[in-house]
């Protein structure tokens, strides 16, 4: 059976890139795109157009806990198993804007920010971690004359401003905390998916800063050679996903490939 990926929060960015690249460069890979608004999300359609037979869409918001259920078992019905689950939508703060001291923290801001940063991919853990066990391992860096490594790999896109041990300017409470929760729990889960026979791979991954709509109204303090387009980032994060394996797993690491301490 070809491969198959699942692509969470696809409708733009780097989600819709992902799926663009994994189209383009996996073939013949079946490809999942999940968004919280399907009919509204043009370029996705134009793509699954182009693509017909190789992609779907599915309706999937990772804040409602049903919604994920619900595609885990169209999924399973449809393909019985995944082999790389990429969490790909995130948010700086309902507001569009990062707080830049204490007076900006709302409990309800920073609760929104962690329910679509943090524990959404961690449920999706929990509802997709049963495919991938059934994955044949088709992506990262398998072993060449013993048996499979791993069975399938999670992919989370984290933030180097998640980072604890690097963060010197402080601000941003909301997206800080939940990209160094989302770490946390990528860690635990590479302690519990890394036992037993079918192995999971789960890594953090930061893409750098990328011309995005998260991005966009800090660019102007960013210099050009360090904004990225979503295809180079999307290009560099597919090529440390190609060499990853179980001694990877529980990790955090740049676009350039760089672990990022915690």
């Amino acid at each position: 059976m070809a491969a198959v990926a699942l692509v969470q929060g696809a409708s733009r960015g780097l989600g819709l890139e992902f799926c663009r690249y994994l189209l383009l460069n996996k073939s013949p890979a079946a490809i999942i795109a999940t968004c919280r608004n399907p009919d509204a999300a043009q370029h996705l359609s134009a793509l699954s157009a182009q693509h017909a037979g190789r992609m779907t869409v599915l309706k999937l918001d990772v804040s409602r806990e049903d919604d994920i259920k619900r595609a885990a078992e169209s999924v399973k019905s449809a393909f019985g198993k995944v082999d790389l689950i990429i969490n790909s939508s995130a948010m700086l703060h309902p507001s569009g804007k990062g707080e830049t001291s204490l007076r900006d923290v709302s409990a309800q801001g920073t609760i929104s920010t962690l329910a679509t940063n943090t524990v959404g991919p961690l449920v999706m853990a929990k509802y997709f971690v049963p495919l991938l066990q059934n994955g044949t391992g088709a992506f990262g860096q398998q072993p060449l004359k013993k048996e499979k490594q791993h069975s399938g790999i999670i992919v989370n896109m984290t933030a180097r401003v998640g980072s604890i041990g690097d963060n010197a300017l402080g601000g941003w409470y909301s997206y800080r905390m939940s990209k160094a929760a989302l770490n946390m729990a990528t860690r635990n889960l590479s302690i519990e998916l890394g036992r037993g026979r079918s192995k999971i791979v789960c890594v953090s991954l930061h893409p750098g800063t990328v011309n995005t709509d998260l991005s966009r109204p800090y660019h102007r303090n960013v210099t050009k050679d360090k904004l990225f387009s979503t295809e180079y980032s999307v290009q560099c994060l597919m090529n440390i996903i190609d060499t990853l394996n179980i001694d990877k797993s529980g990790k955090a690491y740049a676009w350039d490939s760089s672990e990022i301490p915690w």
